[in-house]
C-alpha cells in the first residue's frame, strides 16, 4: 500500500513541472438530442462588463481565459436554437473549470416568438425524461452539507428520498432500497457502496465514485424513460467526466478518514486523448471513539479511472472502470458481563470486492445521427463468515456467505434526431449472469449451520427497447416508448409501455404527465434458496419480475432566473411482490434478511403515493437555499390478505439546505464557505414485540400478525461543512471541515434480547461522522 501510495504521489508531483494555465473555462456545446458538437455557437458570461465571451471551433469546443476566481454563469446562443444557460460554472486557480453546455434546436420559426433560455440545473440531461427527475452536479457533492462527496448522499437532499446516517441506502417514495438501479456510464452495476448490501440491501457506508471523477448525473425518482429497466423505484444514472485534454491537473486530500489521490491530463503533448484516474483509500481508526463498536476495524479502497480516445474518423473510443477492495472485522467480547447481545458473542471476518469496466465506441454518423455500444464487464465477491461462542466458550461455526457474481454486458445504442420535432433512440442490451453462490446458517445456537442455497452456472437477460421525443406542438412535447426484458433462468417477461407529456403555460409555467411500467429482477441467491422448513431446494427457480405502475404529475414554475419551484404529486401501483402465503412477509419490506429461506409467489401488492415539493435558488451574491418536502403512504398487502404499513412509511421528509461563500484575502482570490442542513423525517416503522416468545427463546421475537404497525419517534439530523480554499498562482489549498449528523441523532434499528440482563433492548445506534481534511490541486 505504502509503495503504490508513493508511486502516484510521484507521478502527480513529475507532470508538476508542466505549465499550468490562468484561470479559465474550458467547455464544449453541444446539440442535445443528438449530442453533436456545435460550431460557432456563441458563449458569454452573463453579468460581465464588458462582455466576456468567445465562438466555438469547428468541433465545439471554447476556451474563456483569465477569469477571477469565482462563480460565473454562462449563455450559449446559436441561430434556430434556445438560448441555454449554465448556471455556478466554479473557476479556481488550480483547476481548468469543465463544461458541457446542450442546446434544444427550437421548433419556431424564426421571429415567431421571444424564446426563454433553457436552464440546466431546472432540467435533467436525459432529454427523454419528463417527470421525476433531477440533475444533480459533482459540485454539489462536494458543497452541500451532509453530501460528503457521495453521490449517494447527495440524492437523500432529493424530494421523496428518505435516508440513515449510519448508512446510505436510498428510500425513494416509501420503496426499499434494493429497487434502486446504479448505472455507470449507461450500463448497471452492483450496488457501488462500501459493504454494499450487507447491514441493508441496497445501501452501504459510502459510494465508491469519488465526486472527483464523476460528472453530472440524473437520479430519476420515478416514471422513467423507456430506456431504464430493471428499476422499480428509481434510477442513479452516473456518468464519468472526461479528463483534461490540455493541462495536467492533479488532487490530493489527507483527513481523518483517508486519503485521495486524483490525476487527468493528456495522453501525449497537442493530441486530444486524456486520462482520468482517483484512489481513495480509507480506515475508521481514527474517527473511531464516534463511531459505533467495531467501526474502527473497517478498511476499504476504491479506484476508478477513464480514457478518452477521441479519433478524426472512427468516433471516440472510451474505457473507464471502477474498482473497491472492503474489509471489517468483529471479535466476541471477552468478559462474559460484556456480552450483552448475541453481536456480542461472535466473530465476524468481511471481505468485499467489486468491480466495473468497460469500453464504449461512440461513432457519429452523418445526418445527426450517433450509434454508441459498449462491452462491459461487473463483478461482485462477497465473503463473510461468522463464527459464535458456544455454552463452554468455545467459537462454533455459525454463518458463511461466499457469493461471486459476474456478468457480461452488451449494450448497443442507435440514436436519430430527424428533424427539431422527432429523435428517436433505439437499443438492446444482452447480458450474460455467471453466478457461484452458496450460503448457510445455524437457525439455534449449537446446530450446525444449515444451507441456505448453493448453486453455479450461466444464465442471462435480453432486453431492449426504442423511445422517440416528439414536439407534437409549439409549446408540447411527448416521449413515448417501450421496454422488453426476457429472463433466462426461468423464460419470464415482461413488456412496457412508457410515456411522458409535457405542457409549456406560459415562459415560467409548464405541467407535465408521466406514466410507466417497471420492473425488477430479485438478486439470483432468492432463485436458488431452499426451504429450511421442508428442505425443498432451490423452490424459487420460477419467480416473476416484481412489477409496478408509475403515475406522476409535474409542475414547474420559475420564479425568477434564480429560483425555481417544483411540485409534484404521484401514485404508484406494485404488484407481482413476492410474499409467503398465509404470512405477511413481502419482499416490498425485504431490508437485511441474509437468510432467508422459505418459498414465494408473486401475488403480492403494495401502493405509494405522496406529493414532492422542491424550492430552490441558484447560487447568486454569494448564497444558496434548497427546501425539499414530501409528504406520502406506503403500504401493502401480504400473503395473509390484510394491508399493513411498509417498513420504510415514514410519512414525511423534510429537508433544508442554505450555504454562504465569502470572497477572502487582499485580492478576494480565496473563498470561505459554511453550510448546513437540517433533516426532519418520520421514524422507521417495525412490529410489535412479543415479549413471552422472546422470552422463552431468549432472541428478539416480532409478533408479524402486525406487521410494522409501529412507529419510531421521528428524527432531526444536522449536518454541517466548513471551508477555506486558499487560490494561490498554480494552486489551490483546501482546509475542510464536514460532520454528518452533529447533534449525535441515532437511527432506530430495532430491538436485541440483552443475555445478561435478560430484557429486550432498543437497538438505537448513533453515528456522527467527522472528517477534518487538507486539499491541494495543482
Amino acid at each position: 500500500m505504502t509503495r503504490l501510495i508513493s508511486t502516484l504521489l510521484v507521478i502527480l508531483f513529475t507532470t508538476q513541472l508542466f505549465s499550468q494555465p490562468a484561470p479559465s473555462i474550458y467547455g464544449t456545446v453541444i446539440d442535445d438530442a443528438s449530442t453533436r458538437p456545435m460550431p460557432l455557437a456563441t458563449v458569454v458570461v452573463i453579468g460581465s462588463d464588458p462582455i466576456i465571451g468567445t465562438t466555438t471551433d469547428m468541433k465545439g469546443h471554447f476556451i474563456i481565459a483569465d477569469l477571477p476566481v469565482g462563480r460565473y454563469n454562462l449563455q450559449a446562443d446559436f441561430l434556430g436554437y434556445e438560448p441555454s444557460v449554465v448556471y455556478e460554472v466554479v473557476v479556481s486557480s488550480a483547476k481548468q473549470a469543465q463544461v458541457t453546455i446542450r442546446m434544444k434546436e427550437s421548433v419556431m420559426k424564426l421571429g415567431e416568438v421571444v424564446v426563454t433560455p433553457t436552464v440546466n440545473k431546472a432540467k435533467p440531461l436525459n432529454a427523454m425524461a419528463t417527470v421525476s427527475a433531477k440533475m444533480l452536479s459533482v459540485e454539489e457533492a462536494s458543497r452541500y452539507a451532509g453530501g460528503f462527496d457521495d453521490p449517494a448522499r447527495l440524492a437523500s437532499s432529493v424530494a421523496g428520498v428518505a435516508s440513515n446516517t449510519s448508512e446510505n441506502g436510498i428510500i425513494v417514495r416509501g420503496n426499499a432500497p434494493k429497487f434502486l438501479q446504479w448505472r455507470l456510464e449507461g450500463v448497471e452495476i452492483p450496488n457501488p457502496n462500501h459493504f454494499a448490501d450487507l447491514n441493508s440491501l441496497g445501501g452501504g457506508t459510502l459510494t465508491a465514485l469519488s465526486s472527483q471523477v464523476l460528472a453530472n448525473s440524473d437520479f430519476l425518482t420515478g416514471a422513467f424513460p423507456a430506456e431504464y429497466n430493471n428499476a422499480l423505484s428509481g434510477v442513479f444514472d452516473l456518468q464519468m467526466r472526461t479528463g483534461n485534454n490540455q493541462e495536467h491537473e492533479h488532487t490530493f486530500q489527507l483527513g481523518l478518514l483517508g486519503i485521495d489521490i486524483s490525476s487527468e491530463g493528456p495522453l501525449t503533448r497537442g493530441g486530444r486523448s486524456s486520462y482520468l484516474f482517483n484512489y481513495r483509500y480509507s480506515t475508521l481508526a481514527l474517527a473511531a471513539p464516534l463511531l459505533p463498536d467495531g467501526a474502527g476495524s473497517i478498511e476499504y479502497q476504491d479506484l476508478s479511472f477513464k480514457l478518452n480516445f477521441p479519433s478524426t474518423k472512427s468516433g471516440i473510443f472510451t474505457l473507464w472502470g471502477l474498482g473497491m477492495i472492503d474489509g471489517a472485522s468483529n471479535d466476541a467480547k471477552t468478559a462474559a458481563a460484556e456480552r450483552l447481545y448475541t453481536d456480542d458473542k461472535q466473530t465476524d471476518v468481511i471481505k468485499q470486492r467489486m468491480g466495473a469496466a468497460g469500453l464504449s465506441h461512440k461513432y457519429f454518423f452523418a445526418e445527426r445521427a450517433y450509434l454508441k455500444t459498449t462491452l462491459a464487464a461487473t463483478m461482485i465477491n462477497t465473503d463473510w463468515s461468522t463464527k459464535r461462542l458456544d455454552q463452554e466458550q468455545q467459537l462454533q461455526p455459525a454463518s458463511n456467505i461466499y457469493n461471486t457474481n459476474t456478468r457480461l454486458v452488451l449494450s448497443s445504442v442507435f440514436n436519430k434526431k430527424f428533424n427539431a420535432t422527432h429523435t428517436n433512440r433505439t437499443g438492446i442490451l444482452l447480458t450474460g449472469m455467471m453466478y457461484d453462490i452458496f450460503s448457510n446458517n445455524a437457525l439455534t445456537l449449537g446446530d450446525p449451520p444449515q444451507e441456505i442455497f448453493d448453486a453455479d452456472g450461466f444464465s442471462g437477460v435480453v432486453s431492449g427497447y426504442s423511445s422517440s421525443s416528439l414536439n407534437l406542438a409549439r409549446n408540447l412535447s411527448m416521449n413515448i416508448g417501450i421496454n422488453g426484458q426476457y429472463f433466462l433462468l426461468n423464460k419470464q417477461s415482461t413488456l412496457e409501455p412508457r410515456l411522458g407529456l409535457r405542457q409549456q403555460i406560459t415562459d415560467n409555467h409548464s405541467v407535465g404527465f408521466g406514466y410507466g411500467l417497471h420492473s425488477r429482477l430479485e438478486k439470483l441467491n432468492y432463485y436458488f434458496n431452499n426451504s429450511t422448513a421442508t428442505g425443498e431446494e432451490a423452490v424459487n427457480k420460477d419467480l416473476d419480475f416484481s412489477k409496478a405502475h408509475h403515475m406522476v404529475i409535474s409542475y414547474d414554475w420559475n420564479i425568477s432566473d434564480l429560483v425555481h419551484l417544483k411540485v409534484e404529486p404521484y401514485y404508484q401501483w406494485l404488484f407481482s411482490i413476492p410474499i409467503i402465503p398465509d404470512s405477511s412477509f413481502s419482499f416490498i419490506n425485504l431490508h437485511n434478511d441474509l437468510f432467508f429461506g422459505a418459498k414465494l409467489e408473486n401475488t403480492g401488492v403494495g401502493e405509494n403515493y405522496g406529493l414532492d415539493v422542491t424550492l430552490e435558488k441558484y447560487v447568486s451574491n454569494g448564497y444558496y437555499y434548497l427546501a425539499t418536502a414530501s409528504i406520502f403512504k406506503s403500504r401493502y398487502k401480504g400473503g395473509d390478505g390484510a394491508w399493513h404499513n411498509t417498513r420504510f412509511n415514514r410519512n414525511y421528509v423534510f429537508n433544508f439546505l442554505i450555504g454562504k461563500e465569502w470572497l477572502a484575502g487582499k485580492r478576494e482570490q480565496n473563498i470561505f464557505s459554511l453550510n448546513g442542513r437540517i433533516g426532519y423525517q418520520g421514524g422507521n416503522r417495525y412490529s410489535p414485540v412479543n415479549e413471552a416468545a422472546s422470552h422463552l427463546l431468549e432472541e428478539v421475537v416480532y409478533d408479524e400478525t402486525k406487521a410494522f404497525s409501529l412507529q419510531a419517534d421521528p428524527t432531526l439530523n444536522v449536518h454541517f461543512t466548513a471551508s477555506y480554499k486558499m487560490n494561490k498562482e498554480k494552486s489551490s489549498h483546501e482546509l475542510a471541515l464536514k460532520v454528518l449528523n452533529v447533534t449525535g441523532t441515532p437511527d432506530f434499528n430495532g430491538f436485541q434480547y440483552n443475555h445478561v440482563a435478560h430484557t429486550i433492548d432498543e437497538d438505537r445506534a448513533s453515528t456522527v461522522i467527522p472528517n477534518l481534511s487538507y486539499k491541494i490541486q495543482f
